[in-house]
């Protein structure tokens, strides 16, 4: 018994403080997601490479449909 401390704190304030803690944990999680989702899309709206998925996008559904003449009906 002398390794474990006494809790002098009632379950009343655990519990609040709990609370509060999870609630900051959650802002902080929500805003940090958000300043990440900004930059990624500040960042691919300069890079431009939405066109080059698009177009490799093509090209595979092109290639597959000739090479696959049972799919095309």
């Amino acid at each position: 018994m002398e390794r474990y401390e006494k809790v002098t704190r009632s379950i009343k304030q655990i519990m609040f403080n709990n609370f509060l803690g999870g609630i900051a944990w959650a802002v902080g999680a929500t805003i940090g997601l958000s300043f990440i989702i900004a930059l990624l899309t500040i960042l691919s709206k300069h890079i431009n490479f939405i066109p080059y998925i698009g177009n490799f996008a093509a090209q595979v559904t092109n290639y597959v449909l000739q090479n696959t003449p049972q799919l095309i009906k």
